[in-house]
């Protein structure tokens, strides 16, 4: 057993003592500069895919604008408009006819007339799909599964 007196002079020299102190706050502070790198890491990748999944749909716009009206056209420039694999032209792309409107293109019957007199217009819906792919499993962030992207081409 340690005499009392031997205690508070060990004690007392502990007190004073610096030598470990910076290992110590590097030990606490280095896995929360971790767990930021890497859900910065986890949140950049997703809006990169989110961006090329929207570049997808614009390729597909872009093809149509070029080459017309062609489902398998359409689905190959989506799926190729892009390194990432999984990009689906999905739904299919479709056709419609719709009104100009401020909240977009509104679905209407094609022999219809329009507000203002102006004649229904046709129209293609390019969709597409990526189920998001994720640097690290289970990371606890709240980030979408499916990545969708639209664009809508008028033809007429």
């Amino acid at each position: 057993m340690i005499a009392p007196s031997r205690t508070v002079t060990v004690l007392s020299r502990l007190r004073g003592a610096t030598r470990g102190t910076a290992a110590i706050e590097f030990a606490i502070i280095v896995p929360m500069l971790l767990i930021l790198l890497f859900g910065a890491a986890e949140v950049g990748f997703s809006v990169y895919q989110a961006m090329q999944v929207q570049d997808a749909a614009e390729a597909g716009a872009a093809y149509v604008v070029e080459h017309g009206w062609g489902s398998a056209g359409i689905t190959a420039a989506v799926t190729n408009a892009t390194g990432l694999s999984g990009v689906t032209a999905s739904p299919a792309p479709s056709q419609f006819c719709g009104c100009p409107s401020i909240s977009g293109v509104v679905t209407a019957v094609c022999t219809a007339t329009c507000t203002g007199g102006h004649p229904v217009s046709h129209y293609v819906a390019i969709n597409v799909a990526l189920t998001r792919q994720s640097i690290m499993p289970l990371s606890g962030l709240a980030l979408p599964t499916t990545l969708t992207g639209q664009s809508i081409v008028r033809v007429q």
